[in-house]
């Protein structure tokens, strides 16, 4: 059975590699989303363990695209831990999901009940319609996979790569005080390409985009000395 391993950690990557290799797999590994399609272009892959941090976009890209075009199962392997991570996951057709920092002989067993359960499924590759991840807080409704953000009666609000970016990284870590530098970390894991007090500037614009008022926030607050926090509940679709 021939894996795809997909993840920007060279250190899993090889413990990915090693460990499946000796327990009778082949297996080729890819650094990000660019040469993780190129090996799927190339040889048969029998099953996706994908990351969902990669340098060159989301991971959930890459699920929702190979669960449109293929039936090879995808497993999600990656730090995030929210339930919103998760959730979406699956939505987008993930087979399972597991978390950072992880047993390697827990994974296998992942790997082989997955294998299991779809070596008679037949499935169809579902159409992409189907696959949009959606979240919804406050009067907002924010699609994660078109990267699409909706106010009441359908109003669409434009939203720059950055700006995208950090709300994301905020819907899938609600009630969470989260740090500049995190901010910071999390929106350029996103794509965007994010400079340290420029965090305070994007929040500013969000901020007149989604509040009802700007000056008086109820949505993403300032935690004075500690950053900020995004006190809306948030559901999926």
């Amino acid at each position: 059975m021939h894996i795809l391993a997909v993840d920007d950690d060279e250190p899993i990557r090889e413990l990915l590699a090693s460990y499946l290799a000796g327990e009778g797999y082949r297996v080729t590994t890819a650094q990000d989303t660019a040469s993780a399609r190129q090996a799927l272009d190339g040889e048969p892959v029998d099953l996706v363990v994908c990351d969902l941090r990669l340098p060159d976009g989301d991971g959930l890209g890459l699920v929702r695209q190979i669960r449109t075009e293929s039936q090879i199962p995808v497993i999600i392997l990656s730090s995030k831990d929210q339930d919103v991570d998760r959730i979406v996951g699956l939505e987008l057709g993930a087979d399972d999901y597991l978390t950072k920092p992880f047993n390697p002989r827990e994974l296998l067993a992942r790997i082989k009940a997955v294998l299991r359960r779809v070596s008679n499924d037949a499935r169809p590759p579902r159409n992409a319609d189907e696959l949009r991840a959606v979240v919804q807080f406050a009067n907002w409704e924010l699609d994660l996979t078109a990267q699409r953000l909706r106010g009441q009666e359908g109003r669409e609000v434009e939203l720059t790569k950055a700006e995208f970016g950090l709300l994301a990284a905020f819907v899938k870590r609600p009630q969470r005080v989260l740090t500049r530098d995190q901010l910071l970390d999390l929106t350029r894991v996103d794509g965007a390409e994010v400079f340290d007090r420029s965090i305070d500037v994007l929040i500013l614009r969000l901020r007149r985009k989604i509040e009802t008022n700007p000056k008086e926030p109820r949505i993403i607050k300032t935690e004075r000395g500690a950053g900020y926090v995004f006190d809306a509940k948030v559901r999926t679709v």
